[in-house]
């Protein structure tokens, strides 16, 4: 069983995760240990910084910070992952499929990120919830993934997320990715974060009302480069574009205040340690 946890936008989290890996990493000796144990577990801790879009369709650009977390047990292959991969928990694996329970965070929308944005309703954060599955075409190299999250509490919809990635080993410490994007989203979703009723054009006086109908949001690519500073230690840098489409692109929201270019690119650190009950 494995448990993954990625995209956290919550900054005071991650930076009670960073120091909670430096304090497990100076008690520790450094190394994974040596011999198998059953009650042994592998436990990686990090955090990441990025540098996107405020929220879905902007062109402004802030800073986030992410905790991970990673849970496998000392017999477990130490699997690759994505940089965009969210929490996920596997409680299916087999024949290189795998599935189980996904749960991610859904972004928010403020006047605060855009004055412009005025009589435009707000977006609050939010967790969603879902399954994601996976299938290892070559393993521990070429995969392929989904995932559908619907948000919990405000009322931002369903998403699908699919992707494939390429996993490729350069010597002992280099760990590169690659792979295409492609995110769908429903109704409530593309009217939350992309539509525009009447009154609040008539409040705006600059957007227009729009009608956001479901469908293909984005299209993108992910790429990423991991190297191992130590074998308990790996720095990564990544870049995810996004090129929005349909209703998510003609939105006024992205085409008059915005744009359909959405890029992160993101530093993490991640250390890892063994945990025996």
């Amino acid at each position: 069983m494995r448990m993954r946890a990625k995209r956290f936008t919550l900054f005071s989290v991650a930076l009670g995760v960073l120091l909670t890996a430096s304090l497990a990493g100076a008690a520790e000796s450094g190394n994974a240990p040596s011999q198998p144990d059953s009650g042994t577990w592998i436990v990686t801790l990090g955090a990441s910084v990025e540098y996107g879009p405020k929220f879905p369709g902007s062109k402004h650009d802030g800073f986030s910070a992410l905790p991970s977390f990673d849970i496998r047990r000392f017999d477990e292959p130490d699997e690759h992952s994505a940089p965009d991969d969210n929490i996920d928990y596997g409680l299916i694996d087999f024949g290189g499929f795998e599935a189980g329970p996904v749960v991610g965070i859904r972004d928010s929308r403020s006047q605060s990120d855009d004055s412009r944005l005025k009589g435009i309703h707000s977006v609050d954060w939010d967790i969603d919830a879902g399954v994601f599955a996976q299938y290892w075409a070559i393993p521990n190299q070429l995969r392929f993934r989904s995932e559908i999250r619907q948000a919990v509490s405000n009322g931002s919809g369903l998403v699908i997320d699919i992707g494939a990635d390429w996993f490729q080993r350069l010597g002992d410490r280099w760990l590169l990715s690659a792979g295409p994007r492609a995110s769908f989203g429903n109704g409530a979703y593309m009217r939350e974060y992309f539509g525009i009723s009447s009154s609040e054009a008539l409040q705006n006086g600059a957007l227009p009302a729009f009608d956001a109908k479901s469908g293909l949001k984005s299209v993108g690519f992910t790429v990423s480069a991991a190297y191992d500073v130590t074998p308990t230690l790996t720095l990564q840098v990544y870049d995810r574009f996004d090129r929005l489409t349909g209703d998510a692109a003609d939105s006024p929201i992205t085409s008059k205040l915005g744009s359909e270019n959405q890029n992160v690119i993101g530093i993490s650190l991640a250390k890892a340690f063994s945990v025996s009950f």
